[in-house]
């Protein structure tokens, strides 16, 4: 995740280097359920509105939820399918409370009322996700249900009503680059907390759906607009977060814009982002599917590393005879193509493996995703013109 709040704040009001946060352990996304009552387009988990056999049972979740937090791991990302849609949900999330984890909910929102949103109020979740991917008939195409977006957007008034953190998911193709300009402006209509832009990950659906992603333009267009909002909410009255995903050269970008609008503050954020390190998947952030299977992130799927049945989650996480783990942990990660070459390696760590990987088959290619230029990365085969 790239919070481009946080590193718009280090041009304007920049902040002592100091020695950086390290995490004590990876915050774990796990998809407790595959169930979902929606089939959307770009669906990492294939999900849809039937149960899937042998899921983690509730002991089971408990057991692990009491490894996790022995192992140092903050937050729990409890995702799906459609969460809401798993009955144990409320008591395995009390359950992560009392033992002091931040807890997040990912949900499509289809399902949250007044009566449920006072549920997620009472457990006390630090955090509610809704997914929109579009203004009322883009979302409801994309999420293949009519009235979809009506009942998301209903979401979240309720929880904001009862003070709940809300967030915004967004995930663009070109399908639906035109409606960000309008959810960032309902962000701000709604007072919702927080917007995660997401760019299009090759897994799932979304791997099928390839020939859809956004065009290079049209991404950078996307970061333009994201960083000139950044700094509006930054200064206002009410300012709210705004970050990225699955895309670690938007550290690259920021740079480079920052270059051309503030060059004097180049430097200081340099070692800021290098403070930030980029991709860090297998490092701090996992992901525990619906069968107890440990991943290096949502969008490995397709690569287990072990299953929480047969080993504590500590120990699989920390065992590194796996190729990928050991590359994905290794300083520096050793990539080849564009990436090896890249002067700003040091910023985006090679960033996402999974594109490479479903592209070419090879975990340490270069990122298809990569949208900056080769005379942008410095690479030496560039001649100046």
């Amino acid at each position: 995740m790239f919070r481009i709040s946080q590193y718009l704040k280090e041009i304007t009001n920049p902040t002592p280097m100091g020695r950086g946060h390290q995490p004590t352990g990876p915050v774990v996304i796990w998809n407790l359920i595959r169930r979902c009552n929606l089939t959307c387009l770009h669906c990492y988990s294939i999900s849809t509105d039937k149960d899937f056999p042998n899921e983690l049972s509730h002991a089971e979740v408990t057991t692990v939820m009491k490894d996790l937090k022995a192992y140092g791991v903050p937050v729990l990302i409890l995702s799906g399918g459609e969460p809401l849609l798993r009955p144990d949900i409320f008591e395995i999330a009390n359950e992560a409370k009392a033992m002091g984890f931040y807890v997040g909910l990912s949900t499509n929102g289809t399902l949250i009322d007044a009566p449920m949103a006072k549920r997620i109020a009472a457990v006390g979740f630090n955090y509610v996700g809704i997914s929109l991917d579009g203004i009322s008939k883009t979302h409801d195409l994309f999420r293949r249900k009519e009235g979809a977006f009506d009942r998301s957007l209903n979401a979240i008034r309720e929880l904001r009503a009862i003070d709940v953190k809300v967030g915004v998911r967004y995930t663009m193709t070109q399908d639906n680059a035109h409606d960000l300009p309008n959810l960032l402006q309902l962000t701000e209509d709604e007072d919702i907390d927080k917007f995660y832009f997401s760019h299009l990950n090759y897994a799932g659906r979304g791997k099928k759906n390839r020939d859809t992603d956004a065009h290079y333009r049209t991404t950078r267009d996307a970061m333009d607009l994201l960083f000139e909002t950044g700094l509006r909410w930054n200064a206002s009255s009410t300012p709210r977060e705004l970050v990225t995903g699955n895309n670690d050269a938007d550290g690259v970008y920021l740079l480079q814009w920052a270059q051309k609008r503030f060059p004097e503050s180049v430097p200081h954020l340099r070692q800021k982002l290098e403070q930030w390190g980029g991709n860090s998947s297998g490092v701090n952030v996992a992901n525990i599917d619906n069968l107890g299977k440990v991943h290096p992130d949502t969008m490995w799927w397709h690569h287990t590393l072990g299953n929480v049945r047969e080993r504590p989650f500590s120990q699989i996480w920390s065992d590194v005879s796996d190729p990928l783990m050991a590359g994905l942990k290794a300083k520096p990660r050793t990539v080849t193509g564009r990436c090896g070459e890249c002067a700003y390696f040091s910023i985006c760590n090679g960033n996402t493996r999974v594109r490479a990987h479903q592209t070419t088959g090879d975990f340490w290619a270069e990122d298809p995703g990569c949208y900056l230029t080769d005379a942008e990365i410095g690479l030496t085969s560039v001649v100046p013109a």
